[in-house]
């Protein structure tokens, strides 16, 4: 190549944002339960491509969540975007919810994958945060880990190319020992094929730190080397009762953060990340780490986003 073309080339490329470099190879998504953010203009031009949604573990039993979920999962397929399917608590309620039995969670799951998977759905999550006290497993690691071999089993029923995120946990004190239980509890062969975990790591990205995130990597390839991991849901918090006043500057800082953990254990198997939500619930709120506010208005945290985002896989 003559070398004033060559020359041109590379001028051409310094000018061009990310033209000169490869993107990270990590996936950026958003979690949301509010299917209107498809509407949103500026959710369309961030161009996702990945949405995670929470459903009740007895989701089938509830006509009205299960219509509610079919119309979201269509929303997505729709606009070209890939879910992530997470079934979680029906009762938030501190310490009060109902931990279902291992038949009555094989029954139900056993539906609600044979009937999402026809929608489309290829990621599926065996329980939302386990180790959070909002959900009845938080006490019962053992149970984790027997509801992800019957959510693995009907996963595979349907789909041998599927994800199942295996375990899902919030980056706080005690983690490492729920692992340590949940893995223990696996067979061997479970345990080899609990390759997919969820990290929530809201204290590690908003305090600025790197403990919580380095010790669930560690503790997972501990018990399977081939362990990858999703932030399935991670942000910059916007208001978080009495230990994080509103603030949309703060969050939106905070995402850089966010960013720079994913990028940090990208080597040790960060491979996607989740942004909890899209639509903020106001300051009013005891919980908002929303990219926009309750109207819709895009604050400091969205445009951080944008600015961002070409260097990330969607």
């Amino acid at each position: 190549m003559p070398r004033l073309v060559l020359a041109g080339l590379i001028a051409t490329l310094m000018l061009v944002p990310g033209a000169a470099q490869a993107r990270t190879s990590i996936r950026v998504g958003i979690g949301d339960q509010s299917a209107s953010m498809f509407d949103q203009s500026a959710f369309q031009r961030a161009k996702f491509k990945r949405v995670r949604f929470l459903v009740p573990w007895n989701v089938m039993d509830d006509a009205s969540q299960r219509l509610a979920a079919r119309a979201y999962v269509q929303r997505a397929r729709a606009g070209g975007m890939q879910l992530l399917l997470h079934v979680s608590t029906d009762d938030y309620r501190i310490k009060r919810a109902r931990l279902p039995s291992l038949a009555t969670y094989r029954r139900q799951v056993g539906r609600i994958v044979s009937y999402f998977r026809a929608l489309g759905v290829r990621d599926f999550g065996t329980w939302d945060e386990v180790n959070h006290a909002s959900q009845p497993t938080y006490r019962s690691p053992s149970h984790a880990a027997l509801f992800f071999r019957e959510m693995y089993r009907a996963v595979r029923r349907h789909c041998r190319t599927c994800a199942v995120v295996a375990l899902d946990v919030l980056d706080q004190v005690g983690v490492e020992r729920y692992m340590a239980a949940f893995y223990r509890r696996l067979s061997p062969t479970y345990r080899r094929r609990a390759t997919l975990v969820g990290i929530h790591n809201y204290g590690d990205v908003n305090r600025k730190r790197t403990s919580f995130t380095r010790a669930i990597i560690r503790q997972a390839h501990r018990y399977n080397p081939q362990a990858r991991f999703w932030l399935t849901e991670t942000g910059g918090i916007v208001k978080l009762g009495n230990s994080f006043a509103c603030s949309t500057s703060r969050a939106a800082a905070r995402l850089s953060w966010m960013f720079h953990l994913a990028r940090l254990y990208r080597t040790s198997g960060i491979a996607r990340l989740y942004i909890y939500n899209w639509t903020g619930a106001g300051c009013q709120a005891r919980f908002d780490a929303g990219l926009t506010a309750p109207d819709g208005a895009p604050r400091a945290g969205y445009r951080y986003l944008r600015k961002v985002l070409p260097g990330y896989l969607r």
